[in-house]
C-alpha cells in the first residue's frame, strides 16, 4: 500500500485501527527503513521559513531614514560638482551597508545555532524500541508517546491511555484546557497539561493544523530596558543635531550663502551626529555575550535577556534539580500496623514504572534491584493499568494482578494525599505526622504507600524516605551570587522542614514561608511577606507567578528558574526567565535563557556576562554623546561666532567612518564587572558625557585660536588641523569613557582589538591630514603638535572627570543622608 495523505476531517471520523491501516503502520511503530522510504513523500516535520535573499537583504541597507540622508547628501555633492565629496560619501554608505549586513548575518547564524540546540524532542517507537528524536524527523505513521509538559510535536490521533488535558490556547485562543480521550485528535503546538497517552502521527509540517492555519510572522522583538534607554539616547542626539543644523541653515540663508552647499553640509552633519553604529553595536555586543554563555552551557533564546540579567537583584531558584542534585536516593522506610518494611518497598515498586524515567520511580526501582529475593517476588505480579504522577492529584496509581489472579490497586504519593484515600485512624495519623517530621528534620522527602484490600478499601502501608542532596557547587554558587548583590530565594513544593534543612546546608537563611502567608492577603502585606522571606515551601507552580509579581511591585528586577509546564507563566512574567537543565519543552519555550548544564553555577556566568555587556553599552553611550556634543557645538558655534566652517563636509564623513570602526570593538572590550546589580543611570551618563564633550569643545576652540592668531594658518590648513584634532582626541575619549569614575590607567586595560583599531584609525587619520587626501596637507610638524595637544587635553580631562565624579558622589551621599535623616557624624 502506498503512503497516503489523509484529510484532517477524515482523520477525526475514522477509527484508530482504520487510520493505522490507511497510514500503513501498526501500534508497534515503523521501522527505520520504512521511515527512509516515506521521507521523500512527506519531507520533514517543519514549517519552512521564508528567508530573504541575501542580495535583497544587502540592498535593504540602502533604504531607510539614515541611508536616505546619506544618499541625498551624495546627490547634492554631484549637483554642486564636489566629486571628491561624492566618492567619500558613497564609500561611507557602502561601508555602513557592508558592516550592517555582515553583523546581521553573523547574528542570524548565531540565532540559528541556538535554535538547533533548543529543538524540540519527541518520544517515538521505531523498530520496536522507544527513543527520543528531534521532532522534525517525525513522519506520518510514527507511534509517539506524549505526557505532562510536552509540546505536541505533530497532529496525532490518541490511543492507549485514560485521557489528556491539553492547552490549545496558542492555536484556538481558548484559555481553558481541553480534555482528550482515546480516538481524539491533538494538534501540533498544543501543550499537555495532564495525563499520558500513545498516539499515531497523522500530519506533519505544512499539512498539520498549525501549518495550515498559521501565518509566519516575524517575532516581535521585545525591547529590553537598556535598549529603550539607548534608543532614547539616539533620539536625543538626532533632535540635538536637527536643532543645531536648523540654526546653521537659517543663519546661512540670512547671510545669503549658497543654499545647496549649506544643505549638503547640514545633511552630512546630521549623518555624523546620528549613531549609525548603534544597531550594530547592540547586536554584536549581545551576540558576543550569547556566544560566550553558549560555551558555558547556557543557551540564550532571547538576546535582550542578557541585558536584563545585569539588573537582576532577586533570584528565585527551584530547589529540586537546581540547588539539589535531583538524584533521589531511597534512604529508609517505615511500615504501619499489619505490614512489614519489605511490603512497603514491594508495593512502592509496583506503583512505579521504569520506562517513564521518573526520578522518584528510579530511586525506588534501584533500591528494589539491590535485593534478589524482592526482584524474584516482583516477577509474580502483572501491572494491568498504570496512571502516572499527576501534579493535581499528587500520586501515581497502578492496578495489579498477583500470581493467584487477585486484583488490587497500589498508590504512592504525598503522605497527606495518600491519607485522604484511607479511612481515618488516629494511630496512623499520629505515626504519620511523627515520621514525616522526623524525615523532614533530616532533609528527607516522605512518600506514602497504600493498597486496596479484598473489599477494595485503601489501607495505609507505610512511608518511604527519599533524599535529594544539595549539589556540590550549590553553596559556593549561592555565595558568589550573594557577593554580586543578588538575593537568592529558594522555591519548593516540599515541606517547610525540608526547605529549612537544605537552606542551612547551602548557606541560605531559614525564614521559609508558605503560600498561605501571601495569597489572599492585602497587596502591601503580601508584598512585604514575599520580600522579607528567604524562601518558599509547599507552593504550587502557579504560586510562582504571584511571587514574581509581588517582588516586581517592590521594584525588584526578578530572575526566576523553572522546569515544568506550569512554570511557564512565571518564567514569562519574570524579567529573566531561566529554564533549568531537564526542563519541559513548554518551560523552554517560555524562558529567556535555557541552562543545559545541571545546577545553578551557570547563573553566576550569566550575571557576569550581562554586567559586562551593560558596562560596554554604558561606555558606548558616554562616548557617543560626548563626541556628538563636541562636533556639533564646535561646528555650530564656529559658524555663528566666527562665520567659519571649522571642518568640511568631507572631513565630517571621514570622521564618522574613522569613529565607527573602533567603536565596533567595544563589544569585545575588557571591563570591570560591577559588584552590585546595575540599572540605567541617565544622570551619570549625561553628566560625564557632557563633561567630556564640553572639555573637548574648549580645547578645540583653543587650538582654533592658536592656529588663527599664533600660527596664522590659512583656512584649508586650519580646517585640516581641526579635523586631525577631532580624530585623535575623539579616539582618546574612548579610554576616558570606558574607565568611568577611575583614571584612564586603571585596570582592566583596553582589549587588544579595541586598542589596535583605535590606534590604527588614529594613525590613518594622521596620514590623511599629513599628506592631504581630500584636504589641505599639514605636514608632520603640525601633526606632532596636534598629538601633543590632544595628549595634554586627554590627561587634563581625565583629572577633571575624577573631580566631577567626586562632586556627584558627594551630592548623592548628602541627598541620601537628608532623605533618610542620617546624622552627619554617622
Amino acid at each position: 500500500m502506498g503512503n497516503q495523505k489523509i484529510d484532517s476531517e477524515e482523520t477525526k471520523k475514522i477509527s484508530t485501527d482504520d487510520l493505522l491501516k490507511k497510514l500503513n503502520t501498526t501500534k508497534k511503530g515503523l521501522t527505520n527503513s520504512e521511515v527512509g522510504k516515506r521521507r521523500s513523500d512527506y519531507g520533514f516535520n517543519e514549517i519552512p521559513e521564508k528567508k530573504v535573499h541575501p542580495v535583497l537583504k544587502f540592498l535593504g541597507y540602502f533604504w531607510g531614514p539614515i541611508p536616505w540622508m546619506i544618499e541625498i547628501a551624495a546627490v547634492l555633492s554631484a549637483v554642486i560638482k564636489h566629486w571628491e565629496d561624492l566618492v567619500i560619501i558613497s564609500i561611507l554608505l557602502l561601508v555602513n551597508a557592508i558592516v550592517g549586513f555582515w553583523q546581521e548575518n553573523k547574528a542570524d547564524n548565531a540565532i540559528e545555532m541556538l535554535k538547533k540546540k533548543l529543538a524540540l524532542k519527541a518520544r517515538v517507537l521505531r523498530d520496536g524500541k522507544w527513543s527520543s528524536i528531534p521532532s522534525r524527523e517525525l513522519i506520518p505513521g510514527d507511534i509517539v508517546r506524549v505526557r505532562l509538559g510536552d509540546v505536541v510535536p505533530a497532529d496525532i490521533k490518541l490511543f492507549n491511555g485514560d485521557y489528556l488535558l491539553v492547552d490549545e490556547s496558542a492555536l484556538t485562543g481558548e484559555s481553558l484546557p481541553v480534555e482528550k480521550h482515546d480516538g481524539d485528535i491533538a494538534y501540533s503546538g498544543s501543550i499537555i497539561k495532564q495525563g499520558e497517552m500513545d498516539a499515531v502521527v497523522t500530519a506533519i509540517g505544512l499539512e498539520s493544523y498549525f501549518g495550515k492555519t498559521t501565518k509566519l510572522v516575524a517575532e516581535a522583538k521585545k525591547r529590553s530596558h537598556f535598549q529603550k534607554a539607548v534608543v532614547k539616547i539616539g533620539d536625543y542626539l538626532i533632535a540635538l543635531a536637527v536643532t543645531l543644523v536648523a540654526i546653521v541653515f537659517l543663519v546661512a540663508m540670512f547671510r545669503h550663502e549658497m543654499l545647496l552647499e549649506t544643505l549638503q553640509f547640514a545633511l552630512v552633519l546630521i549623518v555624523a551626529a546620528i549613531p549609525v553604529a548603534l544597531p550594530a553595536v547592540l547586536t554584536v555586543t549581545m551576540a558576543v555575550g550569547a556566544t560566550a554563555l553558549a560555551k558555558k552551557e547556557a543557551i540564550v533564546s532571547k538576546l535582550t535577556s542578557i541585558e536584563e540579567m545585569a539588573g537582576v537583584d532577586v533570584l528565585c531558584s527551584d530547589k529540586t534539580g537546581t540547588i539539589t542534585k535531583n538524584e533521589l536516593k531511597f534512604t529508609e522506610s517505615v511500615s504501619f500496623k499489619d505490614y512489614e518494611e519489605k511490603d512497603v518497598i514491594l508495593l512502592s515498586v509496583l506503583a512505579s514504572r521504569e520506562e517513564d524515567q521518573d526520578p522518584i520511580d528510579n530511586a525506588i526501582i534501584t533500591k528494589a534491584k539491590e535485593s534478589k529475593d524482592l526482584e524474584k517476588n516482583l516477577s509474580t505480579f502483572k501491572i494491568m493499568d498504570f496512571k502516572p504522577f499527576d501534579p493535581v492529584v499528587k500520586r501515581t496509581e497502578a492496578t495489579v494482578r498477583d500470581a493467584k489472579g487477585n486484583k488490587f490497586k497500589v498508590s504512592k504519593g504525598a503522605p497527606q494525599v495518600i491519607l485522604s484515600l484511607v479511612s481515618k485512624d488516629k494511630d496512623i495519623v499520629k505515626s504519620l505526622d511523627e515520621n514525616v517530621n522526623s524525615f523532614a528534620s533530616k532533609g528527607y522527602r516522605a512518600l506514602g504507600v497504600a493498597k486496596t484490600d479484598s473489599n477494595g478499601k485503601w489501607k495505609y502501608v507505610g512511608l518511604i524516605a527519599l533524599y535529594d542532596p544539595p549539589r556540590d557547587d550549590s553553596a559556593e554558587t549561592i555565595k558568589s551570587a550573594q557577593a554580586m548583590g543578588v538575593t537568592v530565594k529558594m522555591v519548593t513544593g516540599d515541606h517547610v522542614a525540608i526547605a529549612k534543612e537544605i537552606s542551612k546546608q547551602v548557606g541560605l537563611r531559614t525564614n521559609i514561608v508558605t503560600a498561605s502567608e501571601f495569597l489572599d492577603k492585602p497587596d502591601k502585606v503580601a508584598q512585604n511577606a514575599v520580600e522579607n522571606a528567604d524562601g518558599f515551601a509547599q507552593v504550587f507552580p502557579e504560586h510562582k507567578y504571584h511571587i514574581v509579581e509581588f517582588l516586581q511591585d517592590k521594584d525588584h528586577i526578578v530572575g526566576m528558574t523553572g522546569d515544568g509546564v506550569n512554570d511557564a507563566p512565571a518564567l514569562k512574567k519574570s524579567d529573566a526567565g531561566i529554564a533549568v537543565s531537564g526542563a519541559t519543552d513548554a518551560a523552554k519555550s517560555a524562558a529567556d535563557i535555557v541552562f543545559t548544564k545541571p545546577g545553578l553555577s551557570t547563573i553566576v556566568d550569566a550575571l557576569k556576562e550581562s554586567r559586562k555587556i551593560f558596562q560596554r553599552m554604558n561606555n558606548y553611550a558616554i562616548y557617543r554623546i560626548a563626541e556628538t556634543i563636541r562636533v556639533l557645538l564646535l561646528v555650530t558655534l564656529s559658524i555663528l561666532i566666527f562665520t567659519f566652517y571649522p571642518v568640511t563636509a568631507i572631513m565630517i564623513v571621514i570622521l564618522a567612518m574613522l569613529n565607527d570602526i573602533p567603536i565596533m570593538m567595544i563589544a569585545y572590550d575588557n571591563v570591570k564587572i560591577q559588584e552590585k546589580p546595575v540599572r540605567w543611570n541617565m544622570r551619570e551618563v549625561l553628566s560625564i558625557a557632557t563633561l567630556l564633550g564640553t572639555t573637548g569643545l574648549f580645547f578645540s576652540f583653543g587650538l582654533f585660536l592658536i592656529g588663527l592668531r599664533v600660527l596664522h594658518l590659512d583656512q584649508g590648513t586650519l580646517q585640516t588641523l581641526i579635523f586631525l584634532k577631532l580624530a585623535v582626541a575623539g579616539h582618546m575619549t574612548i579610554y576616558l569613557a570606558r574607565t568611568g569614575q577611575h583614571h584612564f590607567w586603571t585596570k582592566p586595560y583596553p582589549a587588544l582589538s579595541l586598542l589596535l583599531t583605535a590606534e590604527i584609525t588614529q594613525f590613518a587619520g594622521t596620514i590623511i591630514a599629513v599628506y592631504g587626501f581630500v584636504m589641505a596637507p599639514i605636514g608632520w610638524s603640525l601633526a606632532g603638535l596636534i598629538w601633543g595637544y590632544a595628549l595634554i587635553e586627554f590627561v587634563v580631562t581625565d583629572f577633571i572627570k575624577i573631580y566631577i565624579f567626586k562632586l556627584i558622589n558627594h551630592r548623592e551621599v548628602l541627598f541620601h543622608r537628608k532623605t533618610h535623616k542620617i546624622p552627619e557624624s554617622s
